[in-house]
């Protein structure tokens, strides 16, 4: 059973970064497409940035420049780091886990991230 621990929201004030961290257990990330997605209040789930097991990345268009996913395949952890960080930018931040041969489809519990302006 795949388990995905995420870590590092807080409270940050406008400007500033915070760098999250998600810890997968029970598969080895290397073969998996690692995402962050976050649901800002009253609003959907929206994909922010994803690390794929070919080494392609994506950011939303919001974030381009000033977010940066990475992944160590050797410690099954993947992070977001999150710099210039705006209001809009608040929210609960979610990872996720697919694996297009596995069939793994899993979530992490969030992490509460507030940027204060």
């Amino acid at each position: 059973q795949v388990q995905l621990v995420e870590s590092g929201g807080g409270l940050v004030q406008a400007g500033g970064s915070l760098r999250l961290s998600c810890s997968c257990s029970g598969s080895a990330i290397r073969d998996m497409t690692m995402s962050w997605w976050r649901q800002a209040p009253g609003k959907q789930l929206e994909l922010v940035a994803f690390t794929s097991n070919d080494g392609r990345l994506y950011y939303e268009e919001v974030v381009k420049g000033r977010f940066m996913i990475s992944r160590d395949n050797g410690k099954d952890t993947v992070h977001l780091q999150m710099n210039s960080l705006k209001p809009e930018d608040t929210g609960v931040y979610y990872c996720h886990a697919e694996g297009m041969f596995t069939g793994v489809d899993s979530w992490g519990q969030g992490t509460q991230v507030t940027v204060s302006s």
